[in-house]
């Protein structure tokens, strides 16, 4: 295969296997889900080769709409925990001198294996788990708290787990922040807290948005940990499917399940990169206004920011600022 300019391309030949893979390992399985959802469940598991929407009809169910519900509302708040925890953490990861010591702290826990760490969480919120023995060697209570089995330890656990999936993307688009812009906006008048909700965060929204959908996509789908540090009032989702495949064989209904968790997700992807698109353009105006600003212009919004501050009485200038 030749370009326009007589040369051999060789592109096709190089995404050809990275097609492929995708096509036998993403799609078919996908194409797989959606067939099965429309057909009816067989008698002793598998499916009866008929067109039928049983499997979308039984997603109506009371029980089964308290579950989705519930797993939404629990994905979400672990997601903005996780998002709130990993901001500090990105940021203070950034500033420091040892990034790459921390980042091998981040790191460390993916050595260890997935069900090891939940298992360790349950020792730590068991009845005679390590905090409980600790709070009664402390005399704060008298008697053991349940802290496990229930939603809150599903939370923690998941938080804990997704963590470093959030911390990453938010540390490599902070390290790329200009700083000074912080200083300037202080300089200008603006609290810490102002110039950071106002320039630091809007200038890593991208890296904000990819830590919410690493998080929240296998958060919202997630199985092992309410299996072992929840209870039936923390049921989500991948344990409807699990029971659906163990126990009932209802290969219809559990691919209509999976159904609605790709079409959430897929919702979600889209609106953040929607979002994501318009913050671009957005981002885009802007440079092209100021690159179109003539120097007069400049300098009299320069004459303005220096005015208003000159203005301000010596008990509101920020410290460190004009002397």
């Amino acid at each position: 295969m030749k370009d326009s300019g007589g040369r051999r391309n060789y592109g096709p030949f190089y995404s050809g296997p990275m097609g492929l893979w995708f096509t036998v390992f993403f799609l078919a399985p996908l194409l797989i889900i959606v067939l099965y959802s429309f057909l009816r469940k067989g008698l002793y598991g598998g499916v009866v080769w008929e067109f039928s929407l049983d499997a979308y009809k039984a997603l109506g169910n009371a029980s089964f709409l308290v579950i989705a519900v519930r797993t939404l509302i629990m994905a979400l708040i672990a997601t903005v925990i996780t998002i709130m925890l990993a901001l500090p953490c990105g940021y203070f990861m950034a500033k420091s001198k040892h990034q790459t010591f921390l980042l091998l702290l981040i790191i460390i826990p993916f050595w260890t294996n997935f069900l090891i760490r939940v298992f360790a969480w349950m020792n730590i919120l068991g009845n005679n788990g390590f905090l409980n023995d600790l709070l009664l060697r402390l005399g704060i209570i008298k008697d053991y708290i349940h802290f496990l089995y229930n939603k809150q330890a599903v939370v923690l656990v998941l938080v804990y787990m997704y963590l470093p999936y959030a911390i990453l993307p938010l540390f490599s688009t902070i390290d790329k922040f200009d700083f000074s812009l912080l200083e300037a906006a202080r300089d200008l008048g603006a609290t810490k807290f102002k110039s950071m909700m106002k320039v630091l965060l809007p200038n890593i929204r991208s890296g904000i948005f990819t830590a919410v959908l690493f998080t929240f996509i296998p958060i919202f789908g997630a199985y092992a940990v309410p299996l072992m540090v929840g209870d039936t009032d923390s049921y989500m989702l991948g344990n409807v499917i699990s029971d659906q495949l163990k126990t009932n064989r209802n290969w219809p209904l559990v691919s209509a399940i999976s159904m609605v968790i790709t079409l959430v997700t897929t919702i979600g992807v889209m609106a953040m990169m929607s979002l994501q698109k318009k913050d671009a353009i957005r981002t885009g105006d802007l440079k092209a206004e100021n690159a179109g600003m003539d120097s007069t212009v400049m300098q009299s919004r320069l004459r303005g920011f220096g005015s208003n501050f000159r203005k301000r009485k010596p008990h509101e200038l920020p410290k460190g600022g004009a002397q």
